[in-house]
């Protein structure tokens, strides 16, 4: 994994913001219109809403460091290694509809591809094995983040993970006979005690940002 590479790129992203102040322009544009259940401190909704993205981005790196060594460490480094590239490679070398997306504001669209990229995963090993991939709940985020983004192109995003991992993660991909050692594995008390260091995303930034009961 090139992380350091991922972590220069938010680096480099934070000090052009520093000048320009063009991702906290742009989220002061979106607090009018988002939605109700999204909540805000009253005294500094801006800031909040700028810390969220920050942090939300600058796990992507963490989240990749973390599953590399869990997954190394688990025995399972084969079949997570894969999906950990296609999140490296959206901020490395971003789909075409990415450009002209520059700074922090760039970088959260990639940072949401990143993170539904985790979630689709998860979703897909639910459905097969019973249990997450990635015991990582980033579904609130991804939501919030959704909106900040917008829509239609917050969708489009959305497609190209399902195009990163069609023919990866199919059906068929599931009805390998290691399938059910896989399962086991996962299960396995070595796994779950090297999950227990997960940084979990939505407890992290839950505290800034939550959803109304």
């Amino acid at each position: 994994m090139n992380t350091v590479a991922l972590r220069q790129l938010i680096a480099q992203a934070r000090q052009q913001e520093r000048g320009s102040q063009a991702l906290a322009r742009f989220l002061q544009a979106q607090l009018d219109r988002l939605h109700p259940s999204i909540r805000l401190p009253e005294d500094d909704a801006s800031g909040a809403l700028t810390a969220f993205v920050v942090a939300y981005i600058e796990e992507v790196p963490d989240i990749l460091d973390a599953a590399a060594d869990v997954a190394r460490e688990a025995g399972i480094e084969d079949a997570v290694k894969p999906v950990l590239k296609i999140a490296e490679h959206f901020f490395l070398q971003p789909p075409a509809l990415m450009e002209g997306h520059e700074g922090l504001e760039g970088l959260l669209d990639e940072a949401y591809l990143a993170h539904r990229l985790v979630e689709e995963v998860n979703d897909r090993y639910i459905a097969h094995l019973g249990q997450t991939l990635i015991p990582l709940d980033t579904t609130r985020a991804n939501l919030i983040a959704h909106q900040l983004i917008g829509e239609p192109f917050a969708n489009q995003l959305d497609e190209a993970v399902h195009h990163a991992l069609d023919g990866m993660l199919d059906d068929a991909s599931f009805d390998q006979p290691s399938v059910q050692a896989y399962r086991e594995r996962l299960a396995a008390p070595d796994t779950v005690t090297a999950w227990r260091r997960w940084p979990c995303l939505s407890q992290q930034l839950g505290v800034e940002l939550q959803f109304k009961a």
